[in-house]
């Protein structure tokens, strides 16, 4: 390995650490996401679509920000898991093994807030943290395609 993917590879690994850290500070310790330990009961939803269809249906009640918070956070909050994991895993570099991980990463974090009662075990969030490891793939698919093109067809 040359010096230079050596060094990008480094930076790309402190970074995936840093969004752990992040994700999981973000998944069990916010107090602005409503991670607190003061109310210590169990919460979950394993009706599929469910909580989806219902920060819809009452968008106009929970608002805007609650809305896109909830949806379009659980995307967003695994799309750099989809861009780093095929970046050390060549064998993440097919689709299928990218989504079953970001489901597996998924399926461990609901199951750790079920467990320690903060946050809610919710089927679609597996669904939309899933969706979001999908978008990181592409993203990282399409940007080695775009080196590919730029550089020349070799392989990263």
């Amino acid at each position: 390995m040359d010096a230079n993917k050596k060094k990008s590879r480094t930076v790309a690994g402190i970074l995936f650490f840093c969004y752990f850290v992040i994700l999981f500070y973000f998944l069990f310790f916010s107090e602005k996401m409503g991670r607190t330990f003061s109310e210590r009961a169990y919460h979950y939803n394993l009706v599929p679509l469910k909580e989806i269809s219902r920060f819809i249906r009452c968008r106009n009640v929970l608002g805007m920000n609650a809305v896109l918070l909830n949806l379009a956070g659980n995307v967003a909050a695994f799309i750099p898991f989809g861009v780093f994991l095929p970046m050390f895993y060549a064998r993440c570099r097919n689709l299928f093994f990218t989504v079953w991980y970001s489901f597996e990463l998924s399926l461990f974090v609901e199951l750790l807030q079920l467990i320690s009662k903060v946050g809610s075990f919710d089927v679609d969030d597996l669904l939309l943290n899933t969706i979001g490891g999908i978008l990181g793939f592409l993203l990282y698919f399409l940007a080695v395609r775009s080196g590919r093109k730029k550089h020349g067809n070799k392989r990263t």
